[in-house]
C-alpha cells in the first residue's frame, strides 16, 4: 500500500492517520471475511440442509434444555429446518462469488493497485443497495451494522483512492520533468 517511511526516489511520506490505520485494518476485516466465505460456500456445497439441521440441532440442544423458549436457538432450528437444496446451492454459489470478489479486491489493493479502489467501491456500493433492501423488507440489527461499516469502508476506500491517485500524478509529474526544469512548487524544501 505504500507506508513506508521512505520511497524509492528517497522522499519521506507522510506519517499514518487514524484513517489510514483504519482503512488497513477495515480492509484486512474485508479480507478475513471474504476467506470465511468462501469457506462458508465450499461447506454448503458438501453439507446436505439435513446434515445443516442435525447440526443445529446438536448445538442448540443444551440451551434448549435450559430454556426451552431461546429466541436465538428456536430461531435458527426453524431456519435450517426449513431449508431445501436449492436454498443452500443458491447461499453457497452466493458465498462463493461475494468471497471470491471481496479476496481478489483486497489482494489487489492491498498491492497497490489503483484499478483495483473503483472496483472496491462499486461491489461494495452494489452490495450495500442489496443490504438496504433487505433492512427494509426484514429488519435486522446485525445487517444494519455491516450495512453501516460498509459505507465506512466505501469512504475510507474513496479517500485512500484519492491520496494515492494524487500520490501516482505526483510522481509521475517529478519522473517526466528535466531537473533543470523544477519549479519552486516541486523543489525539495
Amino acid at each position: 500500500m505504500g507506508y513506508s517511511k521512505g520511497d524509492a526516489m528517497g522522499a519521506t511520506q507522510p506519517q499514518l492517520t487514524l484513517l489510514d490505520k483504519a482503512f488497513f485494518v477495515s480492509l484486512i476485516l474485508k479480507g478475513l471475511d471474504g476467506i470465511l466465505e468462501l469457506i462458508g460456500g465450499i461447506l454448503l456445497l458438501i453439507v446436505s440442509p439435513a446434515q445443516i439441521g442435525a447440526i443445529a440441532q446438536a448445538l442448540t440442544q443444551h440451551e434448549l434444555s435450559e430454556d426451552p423458549h431461546d429466541l436465538i436457538a428456536n430461531t435458527l432450528l426453524h431456519l435450517t429446518g426449513s431449508l431445501s437444496l436449492s436454498a443452500t446451492v443458491f447461499g453457497a454459489i452466493y458465498l462463493l462469488l461475494h468471497g471470491l470478489v471481496k479476496v481478489v479486491l483486497v489482494g489487489a489493493l492491498l498491492k497497490g493497485r489503483l484499478s483495483a479502489y473503483p472496483w472496491m467501491i462499486a461491489f461494495l456500493l452494489a452490495f450495500i443497495l442489496y443490504q438496504g433492501y433487505q433492512i427494509i423488507v426484514a429488519f435486522s440489527w446485525g445487517l444494519t451494522f455491516l450495512t453501516a461499516f460498509d459505507i465506512f469502508f466505501v469512504y475510507l476506500t474513496w479517500r485512500e483512492y484519492g491520496i494515492h491517485k494524487r500520490r501516482r500524478v505526483a510522481r509521475a509529474s517529478i519522473a517526466g520533468m528535466h531537473p533543470s526544469d523544477k519549479s519552486e512548487d516541486t523543489q525539495d524544501p
